[in-house]
């Protein structure tokens, strides 16, 4: 098992996962034609954790007009679809039905809103771009010129996942032009099931998670918590192994651990309560290389289940970036990506997680960062989109000339 530290081992991991590798730096963009509005339908809230869709469509606005449509919201303001535009680009838009909506009538609603949309921004041609499947139920009806599934995540494999999902994510690999997977272990399990499986795993915004290797003022909810920090920045939910933060807290009360992020889908009485955990709740992405600066060890502490079998976490590459050593369990992706010599120790257990710890407190790993660094320059989101977007391009072109 290898750790990718070079542009030539980067280009064949490319490669052989079906990704496209002609440019380093950010090209010269084909032009889209009359395609100029991108309608994206997403599980996930654009205000919730910053990640991957938000770095994507916040890219994709350079060429198109981004309509991010979220998950309706049941309240008493009647039916009708708000719209808060987050620049010129870029609108999020709400479905809001009245309480009592049954599913029926919730997915016939959806519709509605979403064609009076269309209708009322005199949008035609557009590129439809799905996060979940089961937004298929209300805009199976659409012809847009191309259809995007960019499949982040397992979404089957995670806790209240709907039954219908694995039906619809069937219809909407039948439907999409070009499918892009958020890991290599998500591409393997996509990769037989259409033609055009692109793996693009998590990349980095590094001028942003940079900033926090020089010196940031202390947060004001963090100045208390003692030296040495092992920090966590993410959801906290059933990937997260609370049994075995809990365990190396016991053993270390010396250590103090910092977890940054909403707890979700679990029963927060789960989580481990000593003096020496301490939960900061959910930070503002721009927010985060200050915390960063101030942490001692980074780490990745999932839990070995369904739910984590295909993640590939973007805090891998931003933990880095901000100069921290990192210390992970064994998810997949981060052991092919990171997993040995100068990039991220992995550790199973809470003995190899404490030792782990131990190694990165006492400075002796990582011991390359230059290999790092260039990884990281390498594996930005602007490449990224920009691969995205020429595969993109291209399947309209065949389109087009059939």
């Amino acid at each position: 098992m290898a750790v990718i530290n070079s542009a030539s081992s980067s280009r064949e991991l490319s490669n052989k996962h079906n990704r496209p590798v002609n440019s380093l730096q950010s090209p010269v963009l084909p032009e889209t034609g009359d395609v100029r509005d991108l309608v994206c339908f997403s599980h996930l809230r654009w205000n919730f954790v910053y990640q991957r869709p938000q770095h994507l469509l916040s890219r994709a606005t350079q060429h198109y007009r981004v309509w991010f449509i979220e998950e309706p919201i049941y309240d008493n303001s009647g039916l009708r679809m708000s719209v808060c535009r987050q620049d010129d680009q870029l609108h999020v838009l709400v479905p809001h039905l009245p309480h009592g909506t049954t599913p029926a009538d919730a997915l016939r609603l959806q519709r509605q809103l979403v064609d009076q949309f269309l209708a009322d921004e005199r949008i035609a041609d557009f590129i439809a771009w799905y996060y979940t499947p089961m937004a298929l139920l209300f805009s199976d009806h659409l012809q847009p010129q191309l259809t995007v599934y960019d499949c982040m995540d397992e979404l089957s494999a995670f806790w209240g996942a709907p039954p219908q999902l694995l039906e619809q994510e069937k219809r909407l690999l039948q439907r999409a032009g070009v499918v892009f997977t958020g890991g290599y272990s998500l591409y393997e399990a996509k990769q037989h099931r259409h033609p055009r499986v692109f793996a693009f795993p998590s990349s980095i915004d590094f001028s942003h998670f940079s900033t926090a290797r020089q010196n940031q003022t202390d947060p004001a909810d963090q100045q208390a918590i003692p030296h040495p920090r092992i920090g966590f920045s993410g959801v906290i939910d059933e990937r997260f192994d609370y049994d075995l933060i809990g365990e190396v807290a016991r053993r270390r009360p010396d250590w103090h651990f910092v977890l940054i992020g909403p707890v979700v889908k679990i029963d927060p009485n789960l989580l481990p309560k000593s003096d020496n955990v301490h939960y900061l709740g959910m930070k503002a992405y721009k927010e985060l290389p200050t915390y960063f600066s101030n942490w001692d060890v980074a780490m990745l502490p999932f839990a070995l289940n369904d739910s984590t079998r295909y993640i590939s976490p973007t805090k891998t590459p931003e933990y880095l970036a901000a100069g921290l050593p990192v210390v992970s369990t064994p998810i997949r992706d981060v052991v092919r990506t990171y997993g040995t010599e100068d990039f991220v120790l992995i550790a199973e257990s809470a003995d190899a997680f404490e030792q782990a710890i131990e190694l990165a407190l006492a400075g002796k790993h990582p011991g390359d960062w230059s290999a790092i660094d260039t990884f990281l320059i390498e594996n930005s989101w602007n490449r990224t989109w920009n691969d995205m977007h020429r595969l993109m391009v291209a399947e309209m072109n065949v389109a087009v000339e059939q």
